[in-house]
């Protein structure tokens, strides 16, 4: 009886072998794509010489232009910026992934359909709201559902054994579907920690640039301590809103991905529920 319950797990492990390793090109893709997209934004538009006095980006920026303003915050800009591209980016794939996984209809709904069917021990009627529902979720409540089933006809095993293996099933689902949702979180709460110390990085930047200004013999050089003191500025408040946008996606697609665990929990005790007590008795092998 193990034999049977081992295989779909070895035979699904390719296929999540295969969606993480697409999952990983698409980040590396992202993130490559935001650097080469904020060079040129940095370059090009922000340093065209039409932001700047006397049409020369090594001058000060024309008053009240906000492109020549960040483009003085140094170097470290593509970088900020190269971040705060790869939150948006990373969190407009985790929106998508968590919709797709949520499947057609709200959850909560979904969820209530499956234990109407279960509580009049309409097996088949809850396995085609799963096949309605699609999804990460449906796709985990139709895998108990069907060990369900097989357990129902099973005439050889103990009740206890029988629970065990819808609940086994279930988690095993779960374990192959859910992995997916987290994947590239990592990405946004390591932009959450970083972007932060790379603004700060760049503030040090803009202060050894101000004080240099301040030690320069005779009179303090006022536009290199304006400037330093600008890129300063500007790269921590680059630094802390990347880290603060990236802070709150992290937390709102975890508090998603709870839902959605929840969600399959509630469900799959339902399930287990529903059998204990429709198929309580143990029926032997005469």
């Amino acid at each position: 009886m193990n034999k049977p319950a081992a295989r779909p797990a070895a035979a699904a492990a390719p296929k999540g072998e295969a969606k993480g390793g697409g999952s990983s090109l698409f980040a590396i893709l992202a993130i490559v794509l935001a650097f080469i997209v904020s060079v040129i934004i940095y370059k090009f538009v922000m340093g065209d010489p039409s932001h700047f006095q006397g049409g020369n980006n090594e001058n000060n920026p024309i008053g009240g232009d906000y492109f020549g303003v960040v483009y003085k915050g140094g170097p470290i800009v593509p970088l900020l910026m190269t971040m705060f591209l790869c939150v948006i980016i990373f969190s407009i794939e985790r929106a998508l992934t968590i919709s797709r996984a949520k499947g057609s209809k709200s959850i909560e709904s979904f969820v209530r359909t499956i234990r109407q069917k279960l509580n009049v021990n309409d097996i088949t009627g809850a396995i085609a709201a799963c096949d309605q529902q699609k999804g990460s979720v449906a796709n985990v409540v139709k895998a108990g559902l069907g060990k369900y089933q097989e357990m129902a006809r099973e005439r050889g095993m103990e009740k206890d054994q029988k629970i065990l293996a819808i609940q086994k099933e279930i988690e095993e689902s779960t374990a192959l579907e859910l992995p997916m949702l987290e994947k590239n979180l990592v990405i946004l709460s390591t932009l959450a920690s970083i972007a932060t110390l790379v603004g700060l990085l760049g503030t040090v930047f803009g202060m050894i640039k101000a004080f240099s200004a301040l030690a320069q013999g005779g009179a303090p050089d006022a536009v290199g301590l304006a400037n330093g003191i600008s890129e300063a500025l500007i790269n921590t408040a680059l630094g802390i809103g990347t880290s603060a946008i990236a802070i709150v996606a992290y937390n709102f697609f975890t508090s998603k991905i709870d839902e959605l665990t929840y969600s399959i929990d509630e469900a799959g005790f339902s399930i287990i529920q529903t059998f204990a007590a429709q198929h309580g008795e143990t029926e032997h092998v005469a």
